[in-house]
């Protein structure tokens, strides 16, 4: 099974870190294909990064769906940057990280909370939740308050697990959730600290795509992910 994972940025230390977290959530025989969006922006914080991001993140989720035995895609981005119109662009299922994390996280725990990098990010995560329906589960979106490429530093990773303790304590009851996939390499050590789940999107993300594609499922096209025309196109 191949499965492939879209970082939507284009910082490649990025794509690598969230390969290794990817391939550490498949089982036996799984090929994971980790894509850099090269006309990205180096990271994405907040709606504009967002919206510069999807023109090519579509691009690549198109070239690797034509790939032969692409079974899913992951787009590795909390903000679950471009996923609508990417579940139009491609035929196999996509999965966005911010989504899977929020609904493993709903396995574990009656609540939970995210903690992100940058506070730009909240308003776009609060959304989405609303949108999805899993802000009813959700006891609040918090920012660490450090730049998305910092997570990985030491700066970085004491700042995470500042806010991470943070809403532990706020919120004995609640699942903690990593609101940004460059956070992925820290969600063990993190968990096993905190003495509680701390949740990684890409693992989520991949663990689901696996699953979808084991059971032959497929996107529902009657309703909102009709395969655009370009697609339709090609067949």
């Amino acid at each position: 099974m191949r499965l492939h994972v879209a970082n939507p940025n284009a910082t490649p230390a990025m794509t690598d870190a969230i390969a290794m977290a990817a391939r550490s959530a498949t089982g036996p025989g799984v090929e994971i294909v980790a894509t850099t969006n090269e006309t990205g922006p180096p990271a994405i914080e907040g709606p504009h990064d967002g919206a510069m991001a999807v023109p090519g993140l579509l691009d690549t989720i198109r070239c690797q769906d034509a790939e032969p035995g692409t079974a899913a895609h992951v787009i590795a981005c909390f903000d679950d940057t471009g996923l609508d119109a990417a579940r139009c662009t491609a035929r196999a299922p996509v999965v966005g990280i911010g989504e899977a994390a929020c609904l493993v996280a709903c396995q574990l725990a009656p609540r939970f909370v995210i903690v992100t990098a940058q506070p730009v990010s909240v308003q776009v995560i609060t959304d989405n939740l609303r949108r999805t329906g899993l802000g009813a589960r959700c006891e609040g979106v918090r920012a660490a308050g450090m730049g998305v490429l910092e997570v990985e530093g030491a700066g970085g990773e004491a700042a995470l697990e500042r806010a991470l303790g943070s809403a532990a304590r706020d919120h004995p009851g609640a699942a903690l959730v990593l609101g940004c996939a460059g956070m992925a390499p820290l969600a063990t050590a993190m968990s096993e600290r905190l003495d509680r789940p701390v949740l990684d999107g890409v693992r989520a993300a991949v663990a689901l795509a696996e699953g979808l594609s084991r059971q032959g499922l497929a996107t529902m096209r009657a309703g909102a992910y009709p395969l655009s025309r370009d697609v339709r196109g090609r067949a």
